[in-house]
């Protein structure tokens, strides 16, 4: 990425308009760099990294403590001041930052493990750097995202990735009703203390036969793949103690099998609903059991004359 930002005027030769040519508008200041760091095994810290860490004017980390553990483990010598920056205070903190990088610091942003700005801070600022045209690079790295995928054993050509999802309410709904429709592969993040919860409203929405991975402490001693179906991987979080940090792969929807399932499912509908069930109760059922979109299922089934 260039240090420098493309504009164009348009220049005038005897009163005749001529094509645009660039001009170039130098960036100011410092450089705001996005640092990946390990997500447990220290080993993975690249060169790049820890010459980068050594050479910062500042260091933001989204955790102090766990920032000055990390370098103590890659045995750094570092000068730069080391500041808390984390979801709370990133707004109140981008002002300082962006004085600083002006005046031509070199910022180094690093989250607790891999890479910042990913459900982590750094989005809010980085928005910011380009606006006030300051230098931006980022240092690549490990991803909690791309490791669980590629663990996963799901395809890995098309996914969607939604990070934390909201702990209730209609967004949370929304999200999980989009597995319904998504045809690519599912990646969130999750808290150890939810995820038996967030395992049980995924099978009530996809039904149990989903394919699903859950993916903990990756790079670290406890490493784990639990793979199977809804079903089984409720069965696993009802019967042991979750821990660590977790990350939740879930496979897409086939959507060659789509239609046949939607009208196989107004059947059923329908079924129901002559048997005495409300329309309500009667969606909510078949939705459930065939794994379809409670929504998507409803506006397909008002559509007949039931």
């Amino acid at each position: 990425f260039s240090s420098r930002r493309r504009h164009t005027r348009l220049l005038t030769v005897t009163g005749v308009q001529t094509c645009a040519l660039p001009i170039l508008w130098t960036m100011s200041g410092g450089q705001l760099i996005l640092a990946a760091t390990p997500l447990g095994n220290v080993l993975d810290a690249s060169p790049r990294l820890k010459q980068t860490l050594t050479e910062a004017d500042l260091i933001a980390a989204e955790d102090t403590r766990k920032a000055k553990r990390l370098i103590q483990d890659l045995n750094l010598d570092i000068k730069a001041p080391i500041i808390s920056f984390f979801e709370e205070n990133e707004i109140e903190k981008i002002p300082e930052l962006i004085n600083k990088l002006k005046q031509g610091s070199k910022i180094v942003v690093i989250s607790d493990a891999g890479t910042p700005a990913i459900s982590d801070p750094g989005f809010k600022l980085v928005k910011q750097a380009i606006t006030e045209n300051i230098s931006i690079t980022v240092i690549p790295g490990p991803s909690a995202v791309l490791s669980a995928l590629v663990l996963s054993g799901l395809p890995t050509d098309r996914f969607s990735f939604e990070g934390f999802i909201p702990r209730k309410g209609k967004e949370r709904s929304e999200i999980l009703n989009n597995l319904n429709k998504e045809s690519r592969t599912m990646i969130i993040f999750e808290s150890p203390r939810r995820t038996k919860e967030t395992l049980e409203d995924i099978k009530e929405v996809v039904g149990e036969d989903r394919k699903i991975a859950v993916v903990r402490e990756i790079s670290k001693t406890y490493e784990e793949v639990i793979r199977g179906s809804v079903s089984e991987l409720v069965d696993w979080a009802n019967s042991n103690e979750v821990l660590g940090e977790i990350t939740i792969v879930i496979e897409g929807v086939d959507s060659s099998k789509r239609n046949i399932v939607d009208e196989e499912a107004i059947k059923n509908v329908k079924d129901l609903i002559a048997k005495g069930m409300s329309f309500k109760d009667a969606v909510q059922q078949v939705s459930t059991q065939l794994g379809l979109s409670r929504r998507e299922l409803y506006e397909a089934s008002l559509r007949l004359d039931l």
